[in-house]
This record gives structure tokens, C-alpha cells and sequence, in this order.
């Protein structure tokens, strides 16, 4: 199996500020450290970035770039994008193909949107996944706190079935690559 780690709109406006998504200094170490195994085997490690028309998202802004804790290395890939699923509009089957990738790997932000819509394409495209389980966050909403999401959605991906790929929700400390 060929694996890519996706790294999900780790950027700036989202690590900062009254927009800071739950416990983002440990959910970036955890990501830091998948993406040191990734890379380690060779396997593709893709940013992605969310880019808007205008606000704190707007492309070269400062809260469009990656957060600053974000470990990066030349080697990586980058990616942007203008809608919540990572493969809309974008090259990114295009990236996977050409890696030979059959497998990803997911993490980022935010659980219930970027992430979760993500995922989901994924699998409608074939890919098993494996979601870093403590390694996506989000903010809290008006129902439920950050961290009541993303167990959520850990769940909830774990139990899709009917794309035929399935999701595979485990720790940052236990997830492994191959190239």
C-alpha cells in the first residue's frame, strides 16, 4: 500500500485568535510527528491550504499561511483550494495518481468541514483512509464543544460503510506509512 498524508488548512487564522481551533500546540505536535514518519518512508506529505476571496482566508494573507509550529520540509507538496472537500477543483487526484498513492492518511482542520468533506471524497474515489484520530481539531459551536466534534466525527467516519473503502480512525502514536 502507497500512503500520502494530507495536512488540512493548518494555517494561521485557524491556530490563532478567537478562532483557534481546541488544543491546536498539541494537535500540531501530533501531526509534526505523523508527518516525520511519513517522510521518513518517502511517502508524500501534502499541504493544504483553504483560500477565500477576501478575510483572514485570502490567499497571502497572514492568516492564510501555515501556522508557524507546522513542521515543513521542500519536499512537500502543496495544495489550494476554495471548498471544504481538498479534491474539488483542485489537482489532487492528479497528485495521488502520480505518486501511485492507494491509501491516505488525514489529519488538519477543521473536523466537521474541511476534514470530514475530505474524507468523504476520498472514499467516494476509492481510498481507504486512515484518520489521525487526535491529530484534526475544530472550535466549539453553538451544540457541541471542539472536542465532542472530533470524537464525533472519529466515530461517524469509522462507521461509514457503503463507499466500500473504509476509514480507519487511530492516535498519531500509532499510525503508519508506507511509500
Amino acid at each position: 500500500m502507497t500512503s500520502a498524508l494530507l495536512i488540512i488548512d493548518v494555517q494561521h487564522a485557524l491556530c490563532h485568535g478567537a478562532d483557534a481551533a481546541f488544543d491546536i500546540a498539541s494537535v500540531i505536535d501530533r501531526i509534526n510527528r505523523v508527518s516525520a514518519k511519513a517522510r521518513a518512508v518517502g511517502a508524500p506529505v501534502i499541504l493544504i491550504q483553504h483560500e477565500e476571496a477576501d478575510g483572514p482566508l485570502q490567499h497571502g494573507a497572514e492568516g492564510w499561511q501555515l501556522d508557524a509550529r507546522l513542521q515543513l520540509s521542500d519536499a512537500d507538496l502543496r495544495l489550494h483550494k476554495t471548498a471544504c472537500d481538498s479534491f474539488y477543483k483542485t489537482n489532487l487526484q492528479d497528485l495521488l495518481l502520480s505518486h501511485t498513492v492507494d491509501h491516505l492518511v488525514v489529519c488538519g482542520l477543521q473536523s466537521e468541514f474541511c476534514v470530514d468533506s475530505t474524507v468523504r471524497a476520498a472514499l467516494a474515489r476509492g481510498y481507504p483512509v486512515t484518520l489521525v484520530a487526535d491529530g484534526h481539531s475544530t472550535v466549539d459551536n453553538a451544540v457541541l464543544t471542539a472536542a465532542q466534534i472530533s470524537a464525533h466525527h472519529n466515530t461517524t467516519l469509522a462507521n461509514l460503510g457503503s463507499f466500500g473503502p473504509r476509514v480507519t480512525a487511530v492516535p498519531a502514536a500509532e499510525i503508519a506509512l508506507s511509500a
